[in-house]
């Protein structure tokens, strides 16, 4: 049961989880059963466990407000409900949300009777409708090979808490590695009386570095804090060890009340990293030093929960397995993650490519769905260190004439300028693969590395990887929309690998089940592979990274360093020792 705190970057101490057993109804006739929330019914975990038949799901339950909390106001959460849905508290209406990728709260407390609370959700998942975001969830034809199944309704964790009319909604942290400060945006309910206070506790291993009190007037208001205290001028090297990184995954832990008077309206446990993340004569730069990344498409499938992982733990497993292999991030593909699993990145040290789902065909009504949506996601996630880059269409997915079609090309270039406009301390590329407009990195995809016995299609990936003249014979589709050309960004292989270890050899499924760009016939084999194609991109001087496809098996998809049960399939020390044969980073100091 998923139980641990669902926003573990904007923390409360009093909460209460509403993840557990409710009823659930498939259309508004069918009879009722019981399923296990967050679990999407279609997943084992669920207790349901089966394709649905109609779009409209209802869920329902009892629940009651702890006595304690009486007096405060009741917020309640959701971290995230496919596609489209409604609330009900004791019958009436509190609110409804569109969006299947993105957080959503509503004050309950007016519904409220005291006693026994009823709560009702009715979530409707338009399963034919291909301008909705859905990712790699299929839609149509089972048979097509990339689709998994469909994750309807709710997925991620419901839960409740109390809070007084002033207190604070969110908080940004956007740090400056250059000038050792540390800018905190803010904004607080509108029941919050003027003049408030902020009083802030930063602290930075166990150490404060800073406390204070600032004086508060209007809804939003912003806070600079000089984290390296002027020192960094005459003591740059040994701030270093301050930065955030794969390689030392250092946070500052934030305390925040806020106040009216002497009186405590409310408190909040946060943190922030101070890492930057730019480009510069054609390489990527983490902290001012060029760092190449060897990355991981994380698709964030679990066998028996589907989108949802079955605890919170296997989040951060699977950021250590991807560590011990000598991977120091991964590229989402296709889903906004969970915003547990950006924690553990935060924690453990792991470098996210923000990914969101896409829509399959263009309409000016879906693509204002992406953009409402995409806007929340980096509303949400915009304080995670881990997250370097957002990075939205995939292979032009939604925008299938991207190459020469001018609204289609104006509507990637829109997502790109309002990512930038949203956030301009990270990287942005609007459509990964092929066809790029504006990207902030040239990212594209193949899988023409050659079968073991292609001497020839090895020899023609090996020479290819060298100059966008040899790329372009490797990828499927023009490497820039008409009307664009390379302008010095750095190029990165985003997609590459996808070799199946066939399943008799893995203990997965049967042989002919299994599926992936390329094969080998075991572990063994698999490593040969994988070392020529790393081999092969180490020794091009054009790319500054790549992302291996993938990290796990998938239902169909049998391309995966790890089994469906997240499991090695291969020697992890030998993975490692052929990632680790370029080195990522240039020095970095450590803090005793």
């Amino acid at each position: 049961m998923r139980n641990e705190y669902p926003r573990p970057d904007f923390v409360r101490e009093q909460w209460k989880s509403l993840n557990g057993t409710w009823d659930f109804y498939e259309g508004l006739r069918a009879g009722k059963l019981q399923i296990e929330v967050p679990f999407v019914p279609q997943s084992r975990l669920s207790g349901i466990g089966r394709t649905l038949t109609s779009d409209e799901i209802l869920y329902e339950r009892q629940f009651t407000v702890p006595r304690e909390w009486e007096g405060k106001r009741i917020l309640l959460h959701f971290g995230a409900v496919d596609y489209r849905c409604s609330v009900w508290v004791n019958g009436q209406c509190a609110g409804t949300h569109q969006g299947g990728q993105t957080p959503f709260t509503f004050d309950i407390t007016d519904f409220l009777n005291g006693v026994e609370e009823h709560l009702r959700v009715s979530a409707v998942d338009y399963l034919s409708d291909e301008g909705i975001p859905r990712g790699k969830q299929f839609w149509k034809d089972r048979g097509e090979f990339i689709w998994y199944t469909q994750s309807s309704g709710i997925w991620q964790s419901v839960w409740i808490e109390p809070v007084e009319s002033a207190h604070m909604e969110w908080m940004h942290f956007t740090p400056d590695i250059d000038k050792g400060t540390v800018e905190i945006t803010y904004q607080v309910s509108d029941h919050t009386p003027a003049p408030f206070l902020i009083e802030l506790d930063i602290r930075f291993r166990g150490s404060q570095v800073h406390t204070g009190v600032v004086e508060g007037k209007g809804k939003r208001g912003k806070i600079i804090v000089d984290v390296f205290h002027n020192k960094a001028l005459c003591g740059a090297f040994h701030f270093t060890g301050w930065y955030w990184s794969p390689e030392h995954p250092y946070l500052f832990d934030v305390s925040v009340k806020l106040k009216d008077g002497e009186c405590c309206c409310d408190s909040v446990e946060t943190y922030f990293g101070m890492r930057k993340i730019h480009v510069q004569d054609g390489k990527v730069y983490l902290n001012n030093q060029p760092y190449y990344q060897k990355l991981l498409l994380d698709q964030g499938y679990w066998k028996d929960g589907l989108m949802t992982a079955p605890d919170q733990e296997e989040y951060a497993e699977d950021i250590r397995k991807a560590k011990a292999m000598g991977f120091n991030g991964c590229r989402k593909h296709e889903k906004v993650e969970d915003p547990v699993f950006l924690y553990w990145a935060d924690r453990l040290g792991f470098l996210v490519w923000e990914s969101m789902a896409s829509f399959w065909s263009f309409t000016p009504q879906g693509g204002t769905a992406f953009a409402e949506e995409w806007s929340q996601v980096i509303q949400r996630d915009y304080n995670h260190p881990c997250i370097v880059l957002w990075n939205m269409m995939n292979e032009s997915w939604g925008v299938p004439r991207l190459y020469d079609n001018r609204q289609q090309q104006h509507f990637a270039r829109s997502m790109y300028h309002m990512a930038r406009g949203l956030d301009d301390t990270r990287l942005v590329i609007a459509n990964d693969g092929w066809e790029m407009t504006e990207n902030d990195i040239c990212a594209f995809h193949t899988y023409k590395h050659g079968e073991q016995d292609e001497p020839r299609q090895q020899e023609r990936f090996r020479a290819g990887v060298r100059s966008l003249e040899g790329l372009s014979g490797l990828v499927e589709r023009p490497l820039f929309a008409e009307g664009f050309s390379y302008e010095g960004q750095p190029v990165l292989l985003t997609e590459i690998g996808g070799i199946a270890i066939r399943a008799e050899h893995t203990g997965g499924g049967a042989a002919e089940e299994s599926w992936g760009y390329t094969g080998a016939d075991s572990p063994e084999a698999f490593l040969e592979v994988y070392e020529r194609l790393i081999r092969d991109i180490y020794d091009s001087d054009l790319l500054c990274g790549f992302c291996y496809t993938q990290l796990t098996d998938i239902e169909q998809e049998q391309n995966g360093l790890l089994d469906e049960m997240h499991q090695y399939k291969a020697d992890a020390d030998k993975i490692r020792k052929i990632n680790d044969s370029k080195a990522t980073t240039g020095s970095f100091s450590t803090v005793d």
